[in-house]
């Protein structure tokens, strides 16, 4: 059976571009337009994940999530105005798992949702005949092919760059120390100083970066690591 994914918005353009782009992907989808109409299908549906508007009619997005809290511990990710930054510290501290800014790009919401699911345990990644496919932002990868694509322009990469790429996109925005790349794309039995990374990385942005000294994707944490930016912006 596939996921059932709850999007929550007043606006009916996101609603159906969601919608579409959820459903292409393999998720079932139910939606509504105000705060009373989500809790009630929330509750009916009990929904894999909820996407869920902060603005509502009625109810907000921050009272829903704070009486499902209450109630069960579905995964919820709000869709917040790029201005309302303390809507954005609230609904984390009432227990929501994620938020995506907007405007957004619906298939960086889709990675969202599929990051968030992984992360909470209730599915494995969810698509349309193609299981083994990754999207993130404007990323696709398909390591059953292992080819990569950035907004549709096919990149050639080595077998241990497609590695290092692959294991940062599945985990976008998570930040990586170099031992911690190292263990996990090399191994741990891989010998080899922190310098190893480094030069992947490098090179890596050569292939993916529109500039490679500002990177948008691969970007540095500056006395951590790295981290996959999907979103492209720093």
């Amino acid at each position: 059976m596939p996921e059932t994914i709850l999007v929550v918005d007043d606006e009916p353009s996101i609603l159906e571009v969601m919608s579409l782009y959820l459903s292409r992907d393999g998720f079932r989808v139910v939606t509504a337009e105000d705060g009373d109409k989500a809790l009630d299908l929330a509750r009916a549906e009990e929904p894999d994940l909820i996407l869920l508007d902060v603005m509502l009619p009625y109810r907000s997005g921050l009272e829903i999530t704070q009486t499902l809290r209450g109630e069960r511990s579905v995964p919820i990710i709000l869709l917040t105005a790029r201005t309302d930054e303390i809507d954005r510290i609230n609904g984390l501290e009432l227990g929501a798992d994620d938020y995506v800014v907007k405007p957004f790009s619906p298939r960086e919401v889709v990675a969202r949702v599929r990051a968030v699911l992984r992360r909470s345990g209730s599915a494995d990644r969810t698509s349309r005949n193609q299981d083994s496919r990754l999207v993130v932002g404007d990323f696709e990868i398909d390591p059953s092919e292992r080819l990569v694509s950035v907004s549709g322009r096919r990149i050639d990469l080595t077998a241990t760059e497609f590695d290092l790429l692959q294991f940062m996109a599945k985990r976008p925005r998570q930040v990586f120390s170099r031992a911690q790349l190292l263990d996990n794309v090399w191994g741990s039995d891989f010998v080899a100083d922190e310098s190893t990374v480094t030069v992947h990385i490098r090179r890596l942005r050569e292939k993916v970066e529109a500039n490679p000294s500002e990177p948008a994707y691969v970007q540095t944490v500056w006395g951590v690591g790295y981290r996959f930016d999907g979103g492209g912006t720093e």
